[in-house]
């Protein structure tokens, strides 16, 4: 499915594994994964901010638990602002949306009980 999504291709993939780089690089200076720093920013954005993060496995809470005991500065927050900049990121997050419900796996509507 990679191959379909904007970000993965051969012309986007290079600079956007160089901003993921970035990002890895302040983690491991933090002693926190990378995703533990996407939270951790999301979460130093304000009283009014709150991260709501999905999983469905244990660890993956925990590790998302973990995100609250990463602390940044002023200039770490500034330093990911920029790598987080609109522009960024190369090529669209998805593929063209109105074929998603190929590969859906909603049962048909005929099937669906009222309660």
């Amino acid at each position: 499915m990679n191959h379909l999504i904007p970000r993965f291709q051969p012309e986007n993939l290079e600079h956007n594994k160089c901003v993921f780089e970035r990002v890895q690089k302040i983690a491991t200076e933090k002693g926190c994964s990378p995703s533990q720093l996407a939270l951790a920013w999301v979460h130093h954005q304000g009283d009014d901010v709150c991260p709501i993060p999905g999983t469905t496995k244990i660890v993956n809470f925990n590790q998302n638990v973990g995100a609250l005991s990463v602390s940044l500065t002023p200039d770490e927050i500034k330093e990911l602002e920029g790598i987080a900049a609109g522009d960024a990121v190369k090529g669209d997050r998805y593929a063209d949306m109105k074929t998603t419900w190929l590969w859906a796996d909603t049962p048909p509507v005929s099937s669906w009980k009222a309660t």
